[in-house]
């Protein structure tokens, strides 16, 4: 996805520079519509990345202390 919102901005800077402005306006919509998606779906992962490491965290400190009381 992020390697089609790249595609689309180049494509939006080469219509800007030879006078296609409709062209241009058009790719940079899409390429903000895809970066966007593309960053949301990054925060969502580093989010879950975070939440899963929690949780191990807490999963290995209950092991020890069965471990210590046992």
């Amino acid at each position: 996805m992020f390697r089609f919102a790249i595609l689309f901005l180049i494509i939006s800077l080469i219509a800007g520079a030879i006078g296609m402005t409709n062209v241009s306006i058009m790719a940079k919509r899409i390429s903000l519509v895809l970066f966007g998606l593309f960053f949301l779906g990054f925060v969502a992962l580093l989010i879950f990345a975070y939440l899963l490491g929690a949780a191990f965290n807490a999963g290995q400190q209950s092991m020890l202390m069965g471990v210590m009381v046992a």
